[in-house]
């Protein structure tokens, strides 16, 4: 069975063709990401615009037929925080329906962050005994998790803040001022105040901005490597740290406020973030496999 995921965040459009491996992982067929950047593009009253509901439509459609061109049996549109939040999420909804001939899933956070559990703790070679923690950097929300690969997720929760939202409200220079990154930080930390998750044995960083920084800090996020990384951003404009580490642009632009990000989820949880190799869309397609 190969099957197929959309996953339509607040920064990138994303899908992931795959079917079941025998070690009951997934292997991937084919991959593709467009950034779409609805969580930055919402207008007045939290409405996406419709010129940006067209064209984020169009994408979803694009991705589609790419994946069923890639043999994907069963496709499944799944949208987070831009789509949860848009005060014309049904305008979005029924243009997809329209255009791509699929209903989208628009996610809780809950959801969101079971199923980047899922996804991960699904995606490793060997799973570690106990509990495992979980973090999801996206655009406009972010989700801790915390459970065991058997029992699943046993403590979650889905913070309203993502590196989209924050670098749109604070960094505005290039590179990003001291003052910027102070200001990102207190707002980290403001909305991780109080949280007080089960102390993982391990924990992994799954997202986008995750992804990138295995080319800056290799595998292991701690708070050492996370501060060397905001150190070299903001040394150079986004251009440059595109060119050197092969990233596009929205994301060399994004990355600062997701370490910030990343670095105050560690410290909430109380260990360093290893990048994990799967996410929200390898966990709803195991989750499809397995039904």
């Amino acid at each position: 069975m190969r099957c197929a995921c959309i996953d339509i965040g607040s920064n990138t459009t994303r899908l992931l063709v795959a079917e079941p491996a025998r070690d009951g992982r997934l292997r991937e067929l084919h991959a593709e990401r467009a950034f779409t950047r609805l969580g930055s593009l919402l207008g007045p009253g939290g409405a996406i615009p419709p010129a940006v509901v067209r064209v984020g439509a169009e994408v979803v459609a694009e991705q589609v037929a790419s994946a069923r061109e890639a043999g994907a049996d069963e496709v499944r549109v799944v949208a987070t925080a831009a789509i949860r939040e848009a005060a014309n999420r049904e305008d979005f909804v029924a243009a997809v329906h329209e255009l791509a001939g699929l209903p989208v899933d628009v996610l809780t956070g809950e959801e969101e962050a079971r199923l980047a559990f899922l996804g991960v703790t699904g995606s490793l070679s060997k799973c570690p005994d106990g509990l495992l923690g979980v973090v999801d950097v996206g655009g406009r929300s972010s989700e801790l998790v915390v459970g065991t690969r058997a029992d699943g997720v046993t403590w979650a929760t889905s913070v309203p803040v993502g590196s989209g939202l924050l670098a749109d409200e604070y960094l505005h220079c290039d590179p990003p001022e001291p003052s910027e990154l102070d200001a990102v930080r207190a707002r980290v930390a403001d909305v991780l105040a109080g949280l007080e998750p089960p102390r993982p044995r391990a924990a992994y960083a799954v997202g986008g901005s995750a992804t990138s920084l295995r080319r800056l800090l290799g595998t292991v996020l701690d708070h050492d490597a996370l501060s060397r990384g905001l150190l070299a951003l903001a040394a150079l404009p986004r251009a440059e740290i595109a060119r050197r580490f092969a990233l596009h642009p929205e994301r060399a632009r994004l990355l600062p406020a997701a370490i910030l990000l990343l670095d105050g989820a560690t410290g909430a949880l109380g260990a360093p973030l290893h990048t994990g190799s799967g996410g929200l869309r390898e966990g709803v397609l195991l989750e499809a496999v397995r039904r």
